[in-house]
């Protein structure tokens, strides 16, 4: 420990003192070596009360109920509270934790995936001399290198590219991203370096051309956020922390000195969300990690208490693969704005982001349609003029709300820095705010080291570098092969549990049911083009999962990935989870509603029909409005007006085309602006001029018609494939 501590006084010279000290070959493999037994010591020293399987949330609840004090009483299952369990518990200190929601409902499952050390924040703390701003990025850097060890299953390295236009800013930018390699020290995960323009764009070959100079890549770590905010949770629970989800804070617990009339936090009135029943759970210390609700449960302790969080929006878009190579992010160092954008490589699909917006806190945070289009536009700034960006190619789109922490000098969110700060109120209330995804391991070490001074708790050191999450042990690079071998699953179905469950992808492979074709033998897919299976639902129920949005939202990124996908995925995962928990025909219902409901609003979905909606005007000249009513009249065969199911069924059946009635329903009510069972003449064109403007893409109405169409006049055989589709 002293000798880290001497580590962070010298970090402003990049470790140079202490390498001149030690040795840099010493000061290399002291630090391997003191990995090794922060390891070693963690998995030894720790009893693992829950090694075979999860106590059910019931026996949670039960626990928190029934336990007549704990130590320690975390609020909130995002990164940093899920992250105070496991410290808190691996202590060995008593330990719950509740959340109102699911985990990583909030923040943690909407950030840009990236594990990084902010090379932003090192631009300002070089440009402005800022020493607090270069500390946080030596920390955040020293926890990416820890997380990626600790989590190798659900993370790893990315090679991110910066495109450089400008001769002058080739220098500029490679010093930068050097001295970003340099803080890292021995924990750069490998060195960046410089590219010609020829060998960029065959890197990244949808690049614009025009003007480039060169490009320089750096390397920073990605994750699935809502699976690793998981494994953090579902650890604490292995070592005997209890935590339960959709369990939230009715108010604080407190009990006054009758000497001092002093009153001092002693727990929660807590409810099930599920169930409606309401318990007590009192503990010698709570600590507050609510993220952007972190004032209102500071309020809930003393009403007076001044606010500390700045919530800021961050809006994220998902668009096609074939936007981005399979393994090369790209960042935008100078939007039109000055905000930096990511755009990057992620479970097959490209997301873009992030905005940087004030915005109120909100449980239920919306995607703005201007904060979509200026993502796409800051896209098309730096992609080559054939790849057409199109709005309506935009699957998801999302939402998250960063608890900044205030600074009162600053005019806007940008210039608030991604730091933390540790309070703790005249009655005892623990609250940990700000900080960033990176460094939720830290803040919770800092956060109990601060607990128990505060609270006289007896307490061992922290033993959370190194320890292992949920999956990680007994994880390696070619367990899939193990997976395909043994079980007989799909490769792409294989690698995606292997990437998502680490080892415990073996658990969700013996609950995969067996297809009846010839390959693959087991695991039926929820929906044909994503690799997540039915055996997931099942095993999901076992980590906690309680509702359909969780499973499409934080157990499979369904929802986060391709909108249009979840929502087909739905009927079939209620179904699973309805004959699991027994659930009524009230209660399914209730469940598809809300989980479409989720689609709709934060998701993106209401986008499609929006981008239909929003004009009155037809764009299309006489030519084009002629072409295209002669395709609907080959439907519309008895001029209505209107096309139906039955028309379009009958014109398929002339084809040899069979699609199911209830498929065809859902094609044709994507179109069906005015839910009245028919697309009319007029959407369809509203239809074709939204295709043609970009504002929809992929439409399979529209590819439908038209595929039929050239059947019709050729005669010739003709397949309808499942579009991605756009929101």
């Amino acid at each position: 420990m002293a000798f880290r501590k001497v580590l962070k006084r010298t970090a402003i010279i990049g470790g140079g003192a202490v390498a001149t000290v030690f040795g840099l070959s010493q000061l290399i493999e002291y630090r391997k070596t003191q990995a090794r037994l922060a390891h070693v010591a963690a998995e030894a020293e720790l009893k693992v009360p829950f090694a075979n399987e999860f106590p059910s949330r019931q026996s949670q609840l039960a626990a928190l109920r029934d336990t007549e004090e704990f130590d320690v009483l975390v609020i909130g299952g995002g990164a940093t509270g899920a992250g105070c369990a496991l410290d808190a518990v691996t202590r060995n200190l008593k330990t719950a934790l509740v959340e109102r929601s699911d985990f990583s409902s909030g923040t943690s499952s909407r950030s840009t995936k990236l594990i990084h050390g902010g090379v932003r924040y090192l631009q300002k703390a070089i440009m402005k001399l800022d020493y607090e701003q270069y500390m946080m990025v030596k920390e955040a850097l020293h926890e990416r290198a820890n997380l990626l060890e600790i989590a190798p299953h659900v993370s790893s390295a990315l090679p991110i590219m910066l495109p450089v236009y400008k001769w002058w800013q080739l220098p500029y930018y490679w010093a930068g991203i050097k001295m970003y390699d340099l803080v890292a020290g021995t924990q750069c995960l490998k060195p960046s370096y410089v590219l010609s323009k020829t060998k960029a764009l065959e890197l990244f070959p949808m690049l614009k051309k025009d003007k480039l100079v060169g490009a320089i890549v750096y390397y920073d770590g990605q994750h699935n956020d809502a699976r690793m905010n998981l494994a953090i949770a579902l650890s604490a629970a292995r070592y005997g922390a209890a935590v339960a989800n959709y369990t939230e804070v009715i108010h604080l617990l407190k009990t006054k000195d009758p000497q001092t009339a002093k009153e001092t936090v002693r727990g929660a009135r807590c409810r099930d969300v599920i169930t409606g029943q309401e318990f007590d759970v009192r503990a010698k210390c709570v600590i507050n990690a609510t993220g952007p609700f972190t004032d209102s449960l500071r309020k809930m302790d003393n009403q007076e208490t001044s606010k500390i969080c700045q919530p800021s929006a961050g809006v994220h878009i998902v668009i096609p693969g074939y936007y981005s190579p399979d393994n090369m992010g790209l960042l935008d160092p100078a939007t039109s704005d000055g905000r930096v954008i990511f755009f990057l490589p992620w479970e097959k699909m490209t997301i873009a982001g992030t905005t940087d917006s004030p915005t109120n806190v909100t449980a239920h945070p919306i995607p703005g349609e201007e904060d979509i289009n200026f993502i796409l536009n800051e896209v098309r700034n730096y992609l080559s003029p054939d790849v057409e960006v199109r709005r309506g190619d935009v699957l998801a789109a999302w939402s998250g709300i960063r608890p900044l922490v205030t600074d009162p000098n600053s005019k806007d969110t940008q210039s608030i820095c991604r730091n933390h700060i540790v309070s703790i109120s005249d009655s005892g209330l623990v609250t940990i705010a700000g900080g960033k995804w990176t460094t939720y391991r830290s803040m919770a070490e800092e956060t109990l080291d601060a607990a128990v001074k505060a609270h006289g708790l007896k307490a061992e050191p922290c033993k959370t570098v190194g320890l292992m999450l949920e999956g990680a042990k007994g994880w390696n690079q070619t367990l899939y092969i193990r997976l395909v071998q043994d079980y007989g699953l799909e490769n792409e179905v294989a690698q995606h549990l292997a990437s998502t469950y680490g080892s415990k992808a073996y658990d969700v492979a013996k609950m995969a049911q067996v297809t009846g074709q010839r390959w693959p033998i087991v695991g039926k897919r929820l929906v044909s083009e994503f690799p997540y299976i039915e055996a997931e639902v099942l095993y999901a129920i076992k980590e906690y999962a309680c509702t359909a949005l969780d499973i499409i939202a934080r157990r499979t990124r369904l929802g986060f990935l391709n909108v249009q996908a979840a929502d087909e995925a739905l009927p079939r995962i209620i179904e699973l989870m309805a004959k699991e928990l027994n659930w009524s025909q009230e209660r399914k219902t209730m469940e598809l509603e809300a989980a479409k409901k989720f689609l709709y609003h934060e998701m993106g979905y209401r986008s499609r029909s929006e981008q239909l909606t929003k004009t009155t005007e037809i764009n299309l000249d006489n030519q084009e409005v002629a072409r295209y009513k002669k395709r609907f009249h080959k439907f519309d065969k008895d001029r209505k007006g209107f096309i139906t199911t039955v028309d379009v069924q009958q014109v398929l059946e002339s084809i040899n085309v069979h699609i199911d009635e209830n498929s065809l329903h859902e094609i044709l009510n994507e179109v069906d602006l005015n839910k009245n069972g028919q697309v009319e003449i007029d959407e369809f064109l509203q239809l074709m001029s939204a295709v043609k403007k970009g504002q929809v893409s992929d439409s399979r109405l529209a590819i439908l018609m038209k595929s039929a169409e050239e059947t019709l006049e050729n005669r010739g055989p003709v397949t309808v494939d499942r579009s991605g589709g756009g929101v």
